[in-house]
């Protein structure tokens, strides 16, 4: 596969993306302190018929730092800065766990310029705090440092043993590298994204989406159990739970979450 590669200058510094495909634009944003790469092969299966464009935010992958804590309506600005200096006018939007709240916000907050929405295991929080104390462990010791607070490298086992549920069901080598050279590449700024988002009223702003939306979640991932409340607050949308998957889906199960994605989109 022929991948491309770019930076675009914002009011954020320069962004990183990488691309492939000449169909419609679709957006795609990552998870907390990963990056685009966790994406390359959901990039091959949507380039057949999309040109899926994997963004990597201020502070991660290769995207320039930024010292102060942004907000997901920040994350959404600046997401629209890069789709003006690339040309795109309106694009899908796909994005898993963090990266699903910032569809939600690009799609409430610019919905002349987001078409459809793929929400890959979205988060939902039911009460005031709710997402700060889901998190808090992540910060207990489950994303370990060194003595400066620079993230260190983790292993399939650790995270088989100590955080299986932010771990695919089967995850490789491969995987773990690429999960690993993310945090590497995000430093002391890694927490900037999980900070947003926990700062974000994803669940209230379920309800400003009125963009055709398609929910994909992992059988064995905790919010499968929420179902009912995103029906009840996105008002045009699909909902499949994907068997024998977890976390990080979008990267596990590429072929399936291409091919549901590229059903919806039409």
């Amino acid at each position: 596969m022929d991948i491309e590669r770019g930076l675009v200058r914002t009011s954020a510094g320069y962004l990183h993306y990488c691309a492939a495909g000449k169909g419609e634009p679709i957006l795609l944003f990552h998870i907390n302190q990963q990056s685009s790469a966790v994406y390359m092969e959901l990039i091959e299966v949507l380039s057949r018929k999309y040109r899926p464009i994997a963004v990597d935010y201020p502070s991660y992958g290769m995207s320039d730092h930024i010292s102060f804590q942004p907000t997901l309506q920040d994350y959404a600005k600046w997401m629209v800065e890069l789709m003006d200096a690339l040309g795109i006018r309106k694009a899908h939007v796909l994005g898993e766990a963090t990266g699903a709240a910032l569809c939600i916000e690009m799609a409430a907050s610019f919905p002349d310029r987001v078409g459809k929405l793929v929400l890959v295991n979205c988060p939902i929080y039911l009460g005031e705090g709710a997402a700060e104390k889901s998190h808090s462990p992540l910060k207990a010791g489950l994303r370990p440092t060194d003595s400066s607070g620079f993230p260190l490298t983790r292993t399939i086992e650790f995270m088989l043993e100590k955080d299986p549920m932010h771990s695919p069901l089967k995850p490789t080598q491969s995987w773990m590298d690429r999960i690993n050279v993310a945090q590497v590449q995000a430093g002391r700024d890694r927490w900037q994204a999980l900070d947003a988002l926990n700062k974000y009223d994803t669940t209230g702003n379920m309800k400003r989406v009125s963009q055709p939306t398609l929910l994909l979640i992992g059988e064995h991932f905790h919010y499968v159990q929420f179902r009912k409340e995103f029906e009840s607050r996105i008002r045009d949308l699909r909902v499949e739970v994907l068997p024998d998957a977890r976390f990080c889906m979008a990267w596990e199960k590429a072929d399936e979450v291409g091919r549901l994605a590229t059903g919806f989109l039409g």
